[in-house]
């Protein structure tokens, strides 16, 4: 199979080098590359790379807000790409993540390759948990648990969606409907698993349809057979269930 492979660095110099390294690699086919975090995200949501090459430091968004907007679920296999830190390595190393240092060794190179080779062609992956333990090892764990921010494709192009903005979430099918005052996003994802990447102390889970921000709920109504109405700080009206009054009641007391 051809390893559809994406390129994201902020220097110039080490994405060539990187390009001149994979054109020995028959296996390799470079389908884009990009210089900043907010590129490589749309990039990742366009192209669907089988392999990312992301450096994890950038001006902006690093490598890890990457990680973070797109979703450790949905993140292609990666190598990392990093100047050298000896407790970073340490944690990819005990995770079997891979990684080369800049400058970029040809041995480490190679040996990154043939482990990522073996990820991509590995049914049940875990690269997801491995990148997640690294993370927390790093000390990162608590801050990137949960996202800050999701990125949503908007008339050709990739918004980055800060989460403290938005008011509810609604499933739609195949997607999920993010709604940010009078602006509706669509997402395609599951509603089920958009849950399991927000933090439950700002989110809650209120239908099988419906997620709402707590600091933009107002007030709770009941409504027949323990059902629920959720008033929004805007007015809007959002539907609960029964089932899922505990959620919301721990934070309304």
């Amino acid at each position: 199979m051809t390893i559809r492979v994406l390129l994201v660095d902020d220097e110039p110099v080490a994405r060539r080098g990187l390009r001149q390294r994979l054109r020995s690699e028959e296996d390799m086919a470079i389908v884009g590359e990009c210089g900043d975090g907010i590129a490589a995200i749309a990039a990742i949501a366009e192209l669907r790379p089988d392999l990312v090459f992301l450096d994890i430091q950038m001006p902006g968004l690093g490598g890890f807000d990457v990680i973070d907007a797109v979703g450790l679920e949905r993140m292609p296999t990666v190598i990392f790409v990093t100047a050298f830190d000896q407790f970073a390595v340490r944690a990819f190393d005990v995770h079997a993540l891979d990684y080369v240092l800049k400058p970029v060794d040809g041995e480490r190179f190679h040996r990154a390759l043939d482990r990522a080779r073996r990820h991509i062609r590995e049914p049940g992956d875990k690269t997801a948990e491995r990148i997640a333990a690294a993370l927390k090892d790093l000390g990162l764990g608590a801050s990137r648990r949960w996202a800050k921010r999701l990125a949503v494709k908007s008339t050709g192009r990739v918004l980055l969606v800060e989460l403290r903005d938005v008011d509810r979430i609604d499933a739609a099918g195949n997607y999920v409907e993010i709604r940010v005052g009078s602006k509706t996003h669509l997402l395609r994802e599951t509603l089920t698993h958009l849950e399991a990447r927000l933090d439950p102390e700002r989110f809650a889970r209120v239908s099988r349809a419906s997620i709402v921000n707590i600091e933009r709920v107002r007030e709770l109504q009941p409504m027949f057979n323990g059902d629920f109405v959720v008033v929004l700080k805007d007015g809007s009206e959002v539907p609960g269930s029964r089932r899922y009054r505990e959620s919301i009641d721990r934070f309304l007391g």
